[in-house]
């Protein structure tokens, strides 16, 4: 019992209302129907993030300055953080609730800074398992294929890729050009996984160099061929000298191979290939201009290659579509287009574009880059694997014979470079699971999910351990407290002079330095994980909350706690919740 108190005379009494004792005795917890407690949320970067990369915990490191530990946290997820620091579309950014306050974080270019940051560090210290005698063989060198080496490879098991082409890299190598990723840096982040005990065997096609009897010997399979062939157009005159596919001419001058252009070129397309290839073109001194069958509003570029393309004084001509391509000696001449308008929606949700009749004209041309889509080689591929154009499988990339997955762009989903690293990562965890005798499909109660593109890897192998985890929660806008943060312009990274950037294939965009990234990163809320700003310390009026002695977030002395919920309140971030006593 604490001793007790008494006052003789008024004189004795304190002047105003306060305890002259401890107040432990009275243990006001056992008032409370409430319980505070902290919960890891989802920030909606990352569940926007087909890749599931932690984004708001290597933005919290940076902020802090410690780069590598950012680095670290980024690479368990991605293998190329340099490389998609430059060339992912970034959805993370679409999604960042700081956009609605003033706007988004610079998420990609904070990775960008990661990735070149750690571009020497080695990849040893990401083996999390012992090596195990069972061995994969990988289709395909791009990111899916590489990536689910790269994961396979930390799980213990040997890894073999082989690739068709003479160098490893797929669509990165070869699709997209030096001026948004340069070859240097796609080398160093392949050869690290070499380093790492990946072998990767080029210039090997299978059906040619390795039957597919052969390749279903290996004990599980992924197939990651990518997509390298160009649709055609199906109009008269395709085959005249001087029309040349997208990613025929983009793999041409990755080669280094001298490709003559006229001065008048015309690209047909929307999308990141007719993007690349027109400003491929005019860098090699031709006048380039895109025709799209749709409006600008409906193209599938990336809005930021769309946007510098424009910076560059690319013409674009919209709701047209070839109809006619004219020649003379053999060689194209003219090209002939057709007006067009927007209709009902199509399979895609975009209004389906519909020919003006009477409306067409013609131009004259040197050149014709097509640009409308492209598909897989399935030639030696069962055609009972196959649909639509694309691969049959389950969610986590198993086709119907059981040891063989696939994955990437020939798989059904978007072709971007983050979803094949999200496939690869996704199939990673269902060859083990495979080769452990458990069904993948099992999986899904066991990864953290909540992720609209993809699985955290660290949370699948327990890499996640401490507070109570709700990852399915996803943290909006209307759940961070304002009140906390201040308006602040997004840091953007600077591009060379135009004048200087068409006539080169120099990088078009630069690096972040140390204290514009630190400033970037400052700008994060975090969303939905403590970040420690000591908020509810400060804030909990029966001083129930403190540091936990590894000084590493907190911990709540509920015989004090009346549930009165100001902490969760005035939790910036939404870290804390509110649950019901006794569950």
């Amino acid at each position: 019992m604490s001793k007790v108190i008494k006052f003789n005379k008024e004189s004795d009494l304190p002047p105003l209302v306060m305890s002259l004792g401890t107040t432990l005795v009275n243990k006001t917890g056992s008032w409370r129907y409430l319980r505070p407690v902290y919960q890891d949320k989802t920030a909606p970067c990352i569940e926007a993030c087909p890749a599931s990369e932690d984004i708001q915990q290597y933005m919290y490191l940076v902020a802090k300055g410690e780069f590598d530990k950012a680095w670290e946290t980024l690479v368990a997820e991605n293998p190329f953080p340099a490389v998609c620091g430059r060339v992912c579309y970034h959805p993370c950014e679409l999604s960042c609730n700081r956009g609605e306050f003033d706007q988004p974080l610079a998420i990609n270019a904070v990775e960008r800074f990661i990735g070149d940051h750690g571009l020497e560090r080695s990849l040893e210290p990401f083996k999390i398992a012992a090596d195990r005698k069972e061995k994969v063989a990988i289709v395909g060198s791009g990111p899916a294929g590489l990536t689910c080496a790269y994961n396979l490879r930390r799980l213990g098991f040997k890894v073999v890729v082989l690739e068709k082409n003479e160098k490893p890299g797929g669509v990165l190598q070869f699709g997209i050009p030096e001026y948004r990723l340069p070859k240097d840096i796609l080398a160093k982040e392949i050869s690290r996984l070499e380093d790492f005990g990946i072998e990767i065997k080029t210039g090997v096609e299978i059906g040619k160099d390795v039957s597919w009897a052969a390749l279903l010997k290996y004990d599980a399979v992924f197939l990651a061929l990518g997509v390298h062939r160009s649709r055609a157009m199906d109009v008269p005159g395709e085959e005249l000298d001087g029309v040349i596919s997208g990613l025929e001419f983009l793999s041409q001058i990755a080669r280094g191979e001298k490709v003559a252009l006229g001065q008048n070129v015309a690209v047909i397309g929307g999308g990141n290939t007719a993007m690349d290839a027109v400003r491929t073109a005019l860098r090699l001194g031709s006048k380039a201009k895109i025709y799209y069958r749709r409006t600008r509003a409906e193209m599938p570029a990336i809005r930021d290659e769309i946007e510098e393309a424009e910076r560059e004084g690319i013409e674009m001509e919209f709701l047209v579509t070839p109809v006619r391509i004219s020649g003379e000696n053999g060689r194209v001449k003219e090209m002939t287009l057709q007006k067009m308008e927007l209709g009902a929606p199509d399979e895609s949700g975009r209004r389906r574009p519909v020919p003006v009749a009477g409306s067409e004209y013609t131009v004259t041309i040197d050149n014709v880059i097509t640009a409308i889509g492209e598909m897989g080689d399935f030639n030696f591929i069962p055609e009972d694997m196959l649909e639509w154009g694309t691969v049959k499988t389950n969610h986590f990339g198993q086709t119907n014979i059981e040891h063989v997955f696939a994955g990437g762009d020939i798989i059904e989903q978007p072709h971007t470079v983050v979803h094949a690293i999200g496939s690869g990562k996704r199939t990673a965890m269902a060859i083990q699971a495979y080769l452990d005798h458990v069904d993948p499909e099992t999986l899904v109660d066991k990864i953290s999910v909540g992720f609209k593109g993809g699985f955290s890897f660290e949370r699948f192998n327990d890499g996640q351990t401490g507070d109570p985890v709700d990852n399915h929660q996803v943290v909006h806008y209307e759940q961070i407290n304002k009140n906390y943060f201040t308006e602040k312009p997004r840091n953007e990274a600077d591009e060379q002079e135009i004048s200087a950037g068409i006539t080169t294939f120099r990088e078009v965009k630069t690096t972040f330095d140390a204290q514009t990234v630190i400033g970037e990163a400052l700008r994060c809320f975090n969303c939905g994980v403590c970040n420690m700003c000591d908020n509810c310390v400060i804030f909990c009026p029966d001083v129930a909350i403190k540091r936990r002695e590894d000084d590493y977030r907190y911990e709540i002395d509920y015989d004090y706690c009346k549930g009165c919920g100001i902490c969760v309140v005035e939790c910036p971030r939404n870290a804390l919740s509110l649950i019901p006593e006794g569950k």
